[in-house]
Order: structure tokens, then sequence, then C-alpha cells
């Protein structure tokens, strides 16, 4: 929770190319927290209450206002000076360009029906149903660091570049996103009940083809990431497991 508010911080601060870092960090308490309380053996439900309001702060509300921010950014309307202080202003005088980057607030909106599914829904002890929101939050850092790290000087990444921070392409990611997050559709989770490669096949090869996007495409691996997974998902459980039910 503290490295989300840390996010938070840095995001109005100004400082949107440290702010994913704080997320990053808060993704490696979240691992370490349940892994811990596994070990010890000392998980319940106060825990479970406490991960999933940690969570929306860090999975949920920051990458939303991250969003936000890098909007009010590449909106030209508010490029010029300080761009938060004048969408504010826009904003506070009903100036309907001011109203679209509060898209990206359908992040949170949707992460908390998101996270209160699934601590009831009985369904996800061992695999998800819909995106999970770390998922959700990888895919949008992919953003900032672009814009902050990804500087390419090709033609090709130039065009790649308008097209990804446009403001209607940014508008459409966010909305997609959120949808699938109360979405239906079942996901695997990364959680190893052993560690050899049987039963574990799609595990490796996400594990596999993802530290390949991450050496070959550097930052705009995350985003090739969340879509890997996305993809495995359908194809684990709608293609393999049809397949099974055939046979």
């Amino acid at each position: 929770m503290l490295s989300g508010c840390a996010a938070i911080i840095l995001t109005f601060a100004g400082r949107i190319d440290l702010a994913p870092f704080a997320i990053f960090a808060g993704a490696f308490f979240d691992f370490l927290d349940g892994f811990l309380a596994r070990k010890l053996k000392v998980s319940g439900e106060m825990g479970k209450q406490l991960d999933s309001l940690a969570d929306m702060v860090t999975f949920g509300v920051a990458p939303g206002l991250i969003m936000l921010v890098m909007l009010i950014q590449v909106n030209i309307h508010f490029s010029s000076g300080r761009p938060i202080e004048a969408w504010l202003e826009s904003l506070l005088n009903m100036e309907w360009k001011a109203f679209y980057p509060l898209i990206a607030l359908l992040i949170p909106f949707f992460s908390i029906f998101r996270l209160a599914k699934f601590n009831l829904d009985t369904r996800q002890t061992e695999s998800f149903i819909g995106l999970p929101t770390p998922a959700n939050t990888l895919f949008f850092m992919s953003f900032p660091l672009v814009a902050v790290y990804g500087s390419n000087n090709s033609d090709v990444m130039s065009s790649i570049n308008d097209f990804m921070f446009h403001p209607i392409t940014m508008g459409v990611f966010i909305l997609t996103m959120s949808l699938l997050l109360v979405s239906e559709i079942p996901l695997f989770s990364l959680k190893f009940k052993t560690f050899g490669i049987k039963g574990n096949e799609t595990r490796y090869i996400f594990l596999l083809i993802s530290l390949t996007f991450i050496i070959i495409f550097k930052v705009w691996a995350l985003a090739l990431i969340v879509f890997l997974y996305l993809v495995l998902s359908i194809i684990e459980n709608f293609v393999l497991k049809t397949k099974k039910d055939e046979i």
C-alpha cells in the first residue's frame, strides 16, 4: 500500500519516470507477503482483506492516476506550462476537452469490483476469472516507461509511438483492459504447486517467452507480456481443454 502511495506522490510531483518503479516494488511485496504467509502458515481472513485493500491502492488507484496524468500530458491543449494545473482549470471551467482524461478513472473503478469479486468467487482458488489487477497494472506501466526510456529514432518505432500515445488509442486500451478485469475469461495462475514440467507447461512457456520479450524489446515488453498471458490462457482453457474433453 505504501508503494502505491509513493507512486501516486511521484506522479503528481512530475516524476512519472520513477512512479512505475514504486509500483514494481509494490508487486514484489505483494508476492512476498503471500509467499511468507503460506510458508509460515499464518494466512487468514485479515490478511486476505488487507491484501485486497493494498492492491486497490497499488494496482487500482495508482495506475489510474498515472494514466490520467499521461492523458493530460499527451493532449496538446494541456501540454504547455503546467499541464495538470491547466487541465484542472479547464475542468473547473467545464470545458468538454478537459473531461476526456477522466476516462483513466475506469481503471480504479473496475479494479475495486475485480478485487471484491476475487474475494467472493470460490472458482479462483487455483486460477483466475478475469484479468488480475497486477497484470492490468503491468500493461499500463508500459506507457510511462516507453515515454521516458523507449525512445527510438527509427520511423517504424516513431509510428508505433504516435499510435500508442494517441489519446483515442489510450482511451480504447483503458476501456478494453478495464472490462477484462470483470470479464468471465478464465486465466491461468503463476502459482506453482510443484516445479516439474508436467502440469506447468503453460507457465514455463509463458516465463520463457516473457524473458525473451524483455531481452529483445526491453520496456516495450510489458504490454506484450500481458497480451501473451491472455493468448496463452485462451489457448490453454479453450483449445487444449476442448481437445481433452473430446478425447
